[in-house]
């Protein structure tokens, strides 16, 4: 499969990119480079025949997201927590003195929060401003230039070139944050799974975020040890699935699957073995979050909803949400279901013979009595849709599943009924 990524970034950053890639005969960097964020739409314009748009700095990107006319993926190269703490160990290496007194901007406050919370740095030397909500460059240079000019600091750190280029005409002591390779490398993964799925239009995608929670009772030695052999148990999970998975930070992966993920998950929603292995082996608690969706960025968003619901749980946990955004969970956790009460409505109120009875009840504790349709039904009795149908509205007339909402198909037609066991 060959990716056409077109990338919108400084010179810089196109050459380290095209660096990176020139091995991989798969990959092809269309190069976007601009001076100016104001040139980036005129480029996107002009761009054709490219897979997926790659932004290697995050406040071009911002600028620029809600004038994108094209309906193509689009990855950031991530702004994230390790490129705060290499901006500080630089810092550190340059200057020879103790890290404070310092101003930084980035995307997410948080980024650095939790950097200073880990080297137990003073937050109160350290000045943060965060233009995730799209604040003006001026606005940016103005909050570090006074902060030089009063005395409170002593050195910026920037992740923006324009405000570095306005800092540096005004005479102030700054420095830019550059990205790791790492998070480059990041990024053409992810530009890569996500193609390889939008590829084919027909298949169901599957995203999953696994996450590590970062607690006050474990070191960040600990936390580096677990996050490894996470990431060595998902790297099995994603070979036995044909999926992909992808490190996004320290404690945070993303998987990207299509039928034998799918697979997988909806035959172990009531013993689920990557659950288990990961119980077994992780002693922090760890969010699981699938999410399934008609695109790669469908599925992701739903992957998100649902490790978020995950947090809600004090241990491990996992939950999936469907593209009709119906929670599914948690999985792994087996659901209280009475074979006995369940065969005598199949029996008199549904009508069903003896042998169909059986065969019901084994397909709703398969599927930990989550909800279904006649597809679902179809496939494990490995009969047409037809006469799967006709067994469920059997069902609903003996008043033994009801409604509960509908998936939409993953090709043409109209939505599918989704029921669950009253």
């Amino acid at each position: 499969m060959s990716v056409k990524i077109a990338a919108f970034g400084r010179k810089e950053n196109i050459k380290r990119l095209k660096q990176y890639t020139k091995e991989n005969k798969q990959i092809e960097i269309i190069p976007q480079i601009y001076n100016k964020v104001t040139e980036i739409i005129d480029l996107m314009n002009h761009v054709y025949q490219c897979d997926v748009y790659l932004f290697t700095e995050a406040y071009p990107y911002l600028y620029v997201k809600d004038k994108i006319q094209k309906n193509l993926p689009i990855i950031t190269v991530p702004y994230d927590e390790y490129m705060v703490l290499t901006s500080f160990f630089h810092l550190l290496k340059e200057t020879n003195r103790p890290l404070g007194r310092l101003s930084i901007d980035v995307l997410n406050q948080q980024q650095v929060n939790k950097v200073l919370t880990d080297l137990r740095m003073d937050a109160n030397s350290v000045y943060v401003i965060d233009y995730k909500s799209g604040v003006p460059i001026d606005t940016i240079v103005s909050f570090h230039y006074n902060l030089w000019k009063e005395g409170k600091v002593d050195y910026i750190l920037t992740t923006i070139h324009d405000v570095s280029k306005q800092l540096t005409k005004l005479g102030v002591p700054n420095k830019r944050i550059h990205v790791p390779i790492i998070n480059m490398k990041q990024a053409i993964e992810k530009c890569t799974s996500m193609v390889q799925f939008n590829q084919d239009k027909t298949a169901q995608v599957v995203a999953c975020y696994v996450r590590v929670r970062k607690t006050d009772i474990h070191n960040i030695d600990t936390l580096q040890q677990q996050c490894e052999k996470l990431q060595a148990i998902l790297k099995l999970f994603a070979q036995k699935t044909h999926s992909s998975v992808v490190r996004l930070k320290q404690n945070k992966f993303v998987l990207f699957g299509t039928k034998e993920m799918l697979t997988y998950v909806t035959n172990n929603y009531r013993h689920f073995p990557l659950l288990e292995r990961i119980n077994e082996m992780i002693q922090i608690p760890v969010d699981i979050g699938f999410g399934l969706g008609l695109n790669a960025e469908q599925a992701e968003k739903h992957a998100n909803l649902a490790i978020d619901v995950c947090a809600k749980s004090p241990q491990t946990s996992c939950y999936l949400i469907n593209d009709s955004q119906e929670t599914i969970g948690p999985i792994g956790v087996k659901k209280h279901l009475d074979p006995a009460k369940l065969y005598q409505a199949l029996i008199h109120r549904a009508r069903l013979n003896n042998e169909t009875s059986y065969h019901f009840i084994d397909f709703i504790t398969l599927r930990n009595n989550e909800p279904f349709s006649s597809h679902d039904v179809a496939d494990y009795y490995r009969v047409t849709k037809r006469s799967a149908e006709r067994t469920i509205n059997k069902l609903l007339g003996g008043k033994v599943i009801k409604v509960v909402g509908e998936e939409k198909p993953y090709t043409r037609g109209r939505p599918r009924k989704l029921y669950k066991v009253e």
